[in-house]
């Protein structure tokens, strides 16, 4: 009787997933009206699979191997020096902002009550950090139809206390950029873009999450790629890179990749603070930090995610393009999104804002695509100093939030995720149309 090995039996096992795959997730069969029309969701094969089962049997659970290997191809695709993996995309934004507060930055560190540029409708854990770091909001309003940052009111937000701006590329559209950073530029502001929905997306040619201090990345199963939950923070210096490592590890000094010890080469030879010379340099805190860190079978997922990005991408763009194409007849009663001017959006959602005078509320609408199982959401928080949360927070704001209040009451988006079949992007199309000629 042979014995197998044990790469003999992990190669038996891999190729039973593979084969599980296709029975266990069988193509779901399309009936209109009854099967929903989703507004973001998981793409996988039997790759993500064969990845998840193989990084089970190794058995290292948290972070190891595959996370290395997608930190490195994270980074080259991007074009990135620094990558740092997180738990989450609401994780990767307490990273990044709570980097801006380390000593490390000495004299440019921010400090309780700076002031920190943000727009109004937002999701909430763009917002949460410069809260729970006990910094100062300050709202600005956004334009609608790319429901960005209004970059006019950018330097009405400026006080001596302003120290950075952190917003985020919305549904994947974008932010003005080249404003953005000119103004940070003149008045030495750091910049955080959150780009957890905007993976992929360009302006003038590079990719966004490359021209700030720090961007964040979520890979929720309705993002770009997803891992179930996880996330990522970029940036090009090595000073915040050590910051946000040191924070997601604990606030551990030492930055040795899994399973190594003494990269530094004097792990016994550190004097920090008032500890003993020669402590070691694993039990060397300087931050007061968290543990975010990613699993190593989200990692696992995350490679095989990552191969698809660009037709995921492409796909993306194409649903877009094919609803618009279809709602521009109802532009009458509904502002229709709008790319901002230089760039090429990985479109999250396709938002709809409804026009004064419209003879229907977002409600009725909603109301009636939902009945119809196709699924909608609302733009985030709206204005979101109207939520029960964020009620008695100190902030600034500056002019009258007007287009957040209107996209608070008359904004909703559905889905274009690369999910979504051409028999089921028509059937969404037939029920809005449905119910405007009613």
């Amino acid at each position: 009787m042979s014995v197998n090995t044990e790469q003999e039996l992990r190669s038996q096992i891999l190729s039973l997933v593979k084969e599980y795959y296709k029975v266990g997730h069988p193509p779901e069969e399309f009936v209109p009206g009854e099967t929903p029309i989703r507004f973001g969701g998981r793409i996988f094969d039997e790759e993500e699979l064969v990845g998840l089962v193989g990084a089970s049997l190794d058995f290292w659970l948290t972070e190891g191997p595959y996370s290395v290997q997608l930190t490195k191809e994270f980074s080259e695709f991007m074009g990135m020096k620094y990558t740092v993996l997180a738990n989450s995309g609401s994780s990767a934004n307490l990273l990044a902002f709570s980097a801006l507060l380390s000593p490390n930055l000495k004299d440019r560190r921010l400090v309780e009550g700076d002031e920190v540029i943000s727009v109004a409708s937002a999701f909430p854990t763009t917002v949460n950090p410069i809260i729970q770091n006990r910094c100062v909001p300050v709202f600005v309003d956004i334009d609608i139809g790319t429901y960005n940052i209004d970059v006019s009111q950018l330097e009405d937000a400026l006080s001596p206390r302003t120290r950075a701006i952190f917003i985020a590329h919305t549904l994947g559209n974008p932010f003005d950029l080249d404003a953005v950073m000119a103004f940070a530029k003149r008045h030495d502001l750091f910049v955080i873009e959150d780009t957890c929905d905007a993976l992929d997306s360009t302006y003038n040619g590079q990719f966004v999450g490359t021209f700030g201090d720090l961007s964040t990345y979520s890979f929720y199963p309705a993002h770009h790629i997803t891992m179930g939950e996880g996330g990522a923070v970029l940036s090009k210096s090595s000073q915040l890179f050590r910051a946000v490592t040191s924070l997601r590890n604990w606030g551990r000094d030492c930055w040795c990749l899994p399973g190594f010890d003494n990269t530094c080469r004097k792990r016994f030879g550190w004097q920090m603070g008032q500890l003993p010379c020669g402590y070691d340099h694993k039990y060397i805190f300087t931050h007061i930090g968290y543990n975010l860190k990613m699993l190593d079978l989200q990692a696992a997922i995350g490679l095989a995610q990552l191969k698809k990005l660009p037709a995921f991408t492409e796909a993306r763009r194409q649903n877009f393009t094919y609803i618009y194409d279809a709602l521009k007849d109802y532009e009458d009663v509904f502002y229709l999104p709008e790319a901002t001017k230089g760039s090429d959006p990985s479109w999250f959602g396709f938002p709809l804002t409804i026009r004064p005078g419209a003879p229907f509320s977002r409600a009725e609408i909603v109301e009636f695509l939902e009945e119809h199982k196709v699924m909608t959401r609302y733009l985030f928080t709206g204005n979101i100093l109207r939520q029960p949360a964020y009620e008695n927070i100190e902030h600034r704001i500056i002019g009258d939030l007007a287009q957040s209040e209107y996209v608070g009451a008359n904004t909703f988006w559905v889905g274009l995720y690369p999910g979504l079949t051409t028999a089921m992007i028509d059937y969404m199309l037939e029920m809005f149309k449905e119910f405007l000629q009613r």
